[in-house]
């Protein structure tokens, strides 16, 4: 099995447990780990940061109320 495919068989386990399941691509720190898997009702916050006068796209808008629906706590962060 290709390493690509072990992965998705993980997310898809996780996924099943009742994880939010994210595959990380690019972070702000070198070596974290290819998958973050979120067990529902934890105190993390997805934070999207926006300028003053920055908009959510539409992707952005469901993300959040998906987050939100699971019991996450989500903010939009504008620096005020």
């Amino acid at each position: 099995m290709k390493e690509q495919q072990i992965q998705k068989k993980r997310i898809d386990q996780l996924e099943k447990e009742g994880y939010y399941v994210l595959k990380l691509i690019k972070t702000n720190k070198n070596g974290i780990p290819d998958v973050l898997a979120i067990p529902p009702n934890t105190p993390v916050i997805f934070s999207e940061i926006k300028t003053p006068n920055g908009r959510l796209s539409k992707i952005q808008e469901y993300r959040l109320r998906e987050l939100d629906k699971m019991g996450f706590k989500t903010e939009v962060y504008n620096g005020i």
